[in-house]
């Protein structure tokens, strides 16, 4: 099935407006179902996000033996095996484009008693996987991967674990979650320490199911040897993907949308931070907690936005939100600068450099540089241009092109989108009610 071919085509103009609620938080649904399904009881999640990433995750565990029901409109019941009830697949576990699944599952898999081979798309396959194979092989892991550091992961099964100190060199949740994963199953004590916050959903979810996890300023601690008992987890909605809607709000006159029920974990937030500081109107409100996770209704409305110089100490906070943030400075009066944000070199794209090149045929004055991006007044009230983008097969990068057509002087063609499934399904939908002019 050939969907590679998927095109959205973005007419000029339009406001959002309304009350929506984006799909549910795609960090959180990967690990409901690998804590789920390591769990002793049944756990039922609700809000689970039907994406492709996730659903990766979901089809992995089936195929290691665990009986997953659903997912019927989010609500999925997780069988559990326990800690050591896995069994081997029949074969290689295709993480499709995530690399959240392909990360945290193998820190997971290096304390099996089965060897296992997980492989990726094409885009899954580029992306640096060292990372995490370096700190496990220090645990006693034993995980082949291609010349170049990739995918394929052969992990090899029945490897004692011993707990080590890590100091992260680069801030990355995805590093944090797989060490820890393996911490489970290692002997003694195994400490993670982070150079600044990245979001903590693997920490508060395994105190969730039961599972002590000390934390001490940046560094997270996890005993070896426990269990996970089962408990219901409802997933907010995504503040990744409520993002695209805060910044088409901010940037298109005439905007006023509430987005509801949306996950703002602080190790988050950076997004709202950012925004706010550009001058953008976000009010929360309903601001409750919800199995752990601290949750609000987001009120935006359209304001003009002034180019900032981006804290680094947001960048973390933000890292999958920089290519619509890059919309919103290009949207902007002044300077927008963003250092510090080298990780977006190897996400599914290269977004500094896909961003630049999209942003400049709209006309934009954006330069990368090795660590992010300068973009220069666009004027409160100036418009985009209009063109033909390269999205590169990365749902972030189409999705933020498509909020550009709301400032755009003419139709905005972003080619190579069907990866948007991958973390928001019923997008062009949901973006076309809220009054994009997008169809796919």
């Amino acid at each position: 099935m050939n969907e590679k071919n998927i095109i959205f085509t973005v007419n000029p103009g339009g406001a959002l407006r309304g009350e929506r609620r984006v799909p549910g938080d795609k960090s959180i649904s990967h690990r409901s179902i690998m804590l789920g399904s390591l769990a002793e009881g049944v756990t039922e999640v609700t809000g689970f996000l039907e994406g492709e990433d996730a659903l990766a995750t979901l089809q992995a565990f089936r195929d290691m033996g665990v009986n997953i029901e659903g997912p019927d409109n989010g609500r999925v019941v997780i069988h559990g095996v326990g800690m050591h009830g896995l069994q081997e697949p029949k074969g290689p576990l295709n993480m499709g484009n995530s690399g959240t699944s392909m990360r945290l599952l193998c820190g997971l898999l290096a304390g099996q008693a089965f060897n296992t081979t997980l492989t990726g798309d094409r885009s899954l396959s580029s992306r640096p996987m060292r990372r995490v194979t370096e700190p496990l092989a220090e645990m006693g892991a034993v995980i082949g991967t291609t010349e170049a550091g990739t995918a394929p992961l052969n992990i090899c099964g029945d490897q004692p674990l011993r707990g080590i100190a890590f100091d992260m060199p680069v801030a990355s949740a995805q590093v944090k979650s797989c060490l820890l994963l393996a911490g489970l199953y290692a002997a003694g004590r195994t400490c993670v320490t982070e150079p600044a916050p990245t979001r903590d959903h693997t920490e508060r979810m395994l105190q969730g199911f039961g599972y002590s996890v000390e934390r001490d300023g940046a560094t997270a601690c996890v005993e070896g040897g426990g269990k996970l008992t089962a408990t219901n987890v409802e997933v907010p909605a995504d503040i990744s993907s409520a993002a695209f809607f805060m910044v088409g709000a901010s940037i298109s006159e005439g905007s006023d949308i509430l987005l509801q029920h949306v996950g703002i974990n602080p190790t988050r937030i950076g997004v709202i931070n950012i925004l706010r500081q550009m001058g953008a109107d976000i009010t929360l409100s309903n601001q409750r907690e919800v199995g752990g996770e601290p949750v609000a209704d987001i009120r935006v409305r359209s304001a003009p936005l002034k180019g900032i110089q981006i804290p680094e100490d947001q960048v973390p906070l933000a890292i999958d939100e920089f290519p619509v943030l890059f919309v919103a400075a290009a949207c902007a009066e002044g300077e927008t600068v963003l250092t510090g944000a080298k990780e977006l070199r190897v996400k599914e794209s290269d977004r500094i450099q896909v961003m630049a090149d999209g942003l400049q045929t709209l006309g934009v004055d954006a330069r990368p540089t090795e660590d992010g991006m300068v973009i220069q007044d666009g004027g409160a009230g100036s418009t985009l241009g209009s063109g033909q983008v390269e999205s590169h097969d990365d749902h972030r990068i189409a999705m933020a092109f498509a909020m550009a057509g709301l400032r755009a002087s003419g139709p905005i063609i972003i080619n190579n989108c069907a990866n948007v499934n991958t973390s928001f399904p019923g997008f062009v939908t949901l973006a076309h009610g809220a009054g994009l002019n997008i169809k796919a």
